[in-house]
């Protein structure tokens, strides 16, 4: 090897982002998970599920004690997703997008088009990311909070036209929402490329959750039944795999397909804060 081919290697790899965030980094992202993103998680939770293990439900105080017993909660979920939620804001915002970068990379070590010059000088104003930040977390909890109201409503009105929501018109209207949101927070491929894996791969992960009886979706809303294919069925390679990590009857561990489009806006809002 020449000097000008180690030192060419020598770039690449020192122009590569650490695939883990910083300790301060790692600390805003949890921490914003933990809290902020546990409160918007509860906008929608009462629609979609019932937390089964180290439930917590605030009444509202405004409340008399008898009009409490039969109100829903103002706040409702569980001390398990505190802490799940940091982890998955530092994996989002930080680790899962810089491992695209890492894979988009060409071969002279620069990302291929996915951010600019631009970009990078725009993250770097503490003004601006301020904003971002405020943002990220409003439209976020637009969105988590519109997916409560497409999953308690059979039908919307406009003017003198009714529109019946099922479960792909909601989807569809959740998915502008999401487009929205990634156009005005960031607009770059690697956060749109995050936020799709995520959609797909987020409600995937809560089956170990489901199976293990952390919560479970509600009859009204778990209409979205994964791992019920003929690729699962009994005997089969993938059949056996799942039946191994969930236990029997993983083919009825029923999901809610809104949540897809909420976990695009989840990560949509972790890449803004990291």
């Amino acid at each position: 090897l020449d000097i000008e081919h180690i030192r060419d290697i020598t770039m690449k790899l020192s122009s590569r982002p650490p695939p883990l965030p910083p300790k301060a980094t790692s600390a805003r992202l949890f921490l914003a998970g933990s809290t902020a993103g546990t409160l918007v998680d509860s906008l929608h939770n009462q629609s979609l599920l019932a937390y089964d293990a180290l439930p917590i439900a605030v009444s509202n105080p405004l409340l008399s004690p008898s009009s409490s017993l039969s109100a829903p909660p103002l706040f409702c979920s569980s001390w398990a997703v505190p802490p799940l939620l940091g982890m998955a804001y530092v994996v989002l915002g930080y680790v899962l997008p810089r491992a695209i970068e890492f894979l988009t990379k060409n071969d002279r070590g620069d990302p291929s088009n996915l951010r600019s010059d631009d970009d990078d000088r725009r993250r770097t104003d503490v003004g601006e990311l301020r904003n971002k930040a405020i943002l990220a977390v409003a439209s976020t909890a637009f969105i988590i909070r519109l997916s409560e109201i497409l999953q308690t409503h059979d039908a919307i009105a406009l003017g003198d036209y009714s529109f019946t929501l099922d479960a792909q018109t909601n989807i569809g209207i959740m998915a502008v929402a999401d487009a929205i949101q990634w156009v005005t927070l960031d607009r770059t491929p690697v956060a749109l490329v995050a936020a799709t894996i995520t959609a797909i791969g987020g409600p995937l992960s809560e089956l170990p959750f489901v199976a293990n009886g952390f919560w479970h979706y509600l009859p009204e809303s778990a209409d979205y039944l994964p791992l019920s294919g003929d690729m699962f069925q009994p005997g089969s390679v993938a059949g056996t795999l799942a039946g191994q990590i969930l236990g029997d009857g993983f083919n009825e561990l029923a999901l809610s397909s809104i949540t897809g489009p909420c976990y695009f806006a989840v990560t949509t809002d972790a890449i803004a804060l990291g």
